[in-house]
């Protein structure tokens, strides 16, 4: 299923199809490096499985595959989860390092910032990410976000960040 799409990129659930590509993203230490430790394979495919079982009809929650639009070539993944509790959700991305620098980052943020408010009733979204990771704090500001403080999370201090329903740039969403 298709959640949304960019002008360059395809947005959609994963499959179970889908191990390999999930792992190059998951198991690569360069990948992952300020989210949170690579992954082995078979820690990757059980995650896989976890995050399957996120996937409700009507609900945008969950980690999802990001494709290039015309080759349909796997560039990384995309989120919306829980920041705590069930009220508070985050946005999340990660791309494969053929994938950086290309504006990527900033059009998959943006299109989803915006599917977000289109299709819940939230009042705003957050991000987090390192302070070091300085790509991420660019493209989360260029799209739109504010810097609301920090938090701790799996023993890091965190920058979180936050966008309100309205605030956000335009972009175009295409759905199916």
């Amino acid at each position: 299923m298709v959640l949304f799409e960019t002008e360059r990129m395809t947005v959609r659930r994963f499959t179970t199809e889908d191990a390999e590509a999930f792992f190059l993203v998951n198991g690569n230490p360069e990948v992952v490096k300020f989210i949170r430790p690579a992954k082995s394979r078979a820690d990757s495919d059980a995650f896989l499985k976890e995050n399957l079982n996120f996937y409700k009809e009507g609900s945008c929650l969950g980690r999802f595959a990001v494709l290039e639009k015309q080759t349909q070539q796997f560039l990384g993944s995309f989120s919306f989860l829980y920041l705590s509790g069930d009220a508070d959700f985050h946005l999340g991305y990660a791309l494969l390092p053929e994938a950086w620098g290309k504006g990527y980052a900033t059009e998959l943020v943006a299109t989803g910032i915006n599917y977000f408010f289109a299709h819940t009733d939230h009042l705003a979204i957050f991000a987090i990410t390192q302070s070091e990771n300085k790509a991420s704090r660019n493209v989360l500001i260029k799209s739109g976000f504010f810097e609301k403080g920090q938090v701790e999370e799996y023993n890091k201090t965190l920058d979180l960040f936050y966008i309100i329903r309205g605030m956000q740039p335009d972009a175009h969403i295409e759905t199916e």
